[in-house]
């Protein structure tokens, strides 16, 4: 067994890897998001519902309304489907990196990787054992976009956590992957052209990337998958995402290792979670669940 990465306060033992954390921490039947209180130790990630001696945040915890851990035990499996036995659920880091002038780094997921390709998403991926949770934050930040934040010029907050499944459905399988992703808000004192002319994309994991603004970033958040509500949506948003707008850049990395501008219909940034399995291009449940807490944290 793997060493335990997220724990519940008082309880030694991992969360077991079919088990729903939200469920868990008493998420009932809506959507959330629900507070819940964090110790952000090293290498691990401490949760409960009420307070606790090292709890040093409250943060929304959320899950998608199509989560698979709470349908686990009322739907059959067919004979030879198993879930993992040998880990519990994993813990991932995201860097929401906000630029000066207020706009906010997403990346393309190449095709090829086995876990949501395809998406769009902010840097992130697993934090390592003993490492400090912003260190690992900082890490694929720099792993995934050749960016390196310079000392006292950025500073940071925790902004919320998800409950994370891949396949995100069961109609498209049984999971094989279970985290809880840690967003962390990052604000560069340096604008979008210094940040962009210093990014050097890792092709193995990047495809394209792209910098949000406030108004394309609260269309996308308010298309939310797995709900039945229709979302008021801007009408002056432009059709595609282009280079040289205001509302958002994008470019695409080439073959050659070399970028051009990267035209992206608005209407792809508003692609919901299909209910079967494809990788269509899309901006990840979780990253709307970021950009929401994001466009919060400006208002505030």
């Amino acid at each position: 067994m793997a060493a335990a990465r997220v724990l519940l306060s008082g309880r030694p033992e991992s969360v077991s890897f079919a088990q729903s954390v939200c469920g868990l921490l008493g998420a009932g039947p809506g959507l959330g998001p629900w507070p819940t209180y964090c110790g952000l130790k090293r290498g691990q990630l401490v949760l409960s519902d009420r307070p606790f001696p090292g709890a040093s945040a409250r943060l929304p915890l959320q899950r998608p309304p199509f989560c698979p851990f709470p349908a686990l035990d009322q739907q059959p499996r067919a004979p030879g489907a198993e879930l993992p036995t040998n880990r519990g659920v994993d813990l991932a880091v995201a860097v929401v990196l906000q630029s000066s002038d207020q706009t906010v780094l997403l990346t393309r997921r190449t095709r090829t990787l086995n876990v949501s390709p395809n998406l769009w998403v902010p840097p992130g991926g697993h934090v390592e054992p003993d490492e400090e949770l912003l260190d690992g934050g900082l890490r694929e930040l720099w792993e995934e976009s050749g960016l390196q934040l310079p000392q006292g010029q950025f500073f940071w907050v925790p902004l919320g956590l998800w409950e994370s499944a891949y396949p995100p459905r069961l109609s498209w399988g049984l999971p094989k992957y279970h985290h809880i992703i840690l967003y962390l808000l990052v604000i560069s004192q340096e604008s979008q052209q210094q940040l962009q002319a210093r990014i050097q994309p890792n092709p193995r994991e990047v495809s394209a990337l792209m910098w949000l603004g406030r108004d394309v970033a609260a269309a996308v958040a308010a298309t939310e998958d797995g709900t039945e509500t229709p979302r008021h949506l801007p009408q002056d948003l432009p059709p595609s995402v282009l280079q040289e707008l205001s509302f958002c850049s994008a470019v695409e990395l080439e073959e050659n290792g070399g970028a051009r501008p990267l035209v992206l219909p608005t209407s792809t940034l508003l692609r919901t979670t299909p209910a079967t399995a494809d990788s269509k291009e899309r901006v990840s449940t979780g990253t709307k669940f970021a950009l929401r807490l994001w466009l919060q944290h400006l208002g505030r």
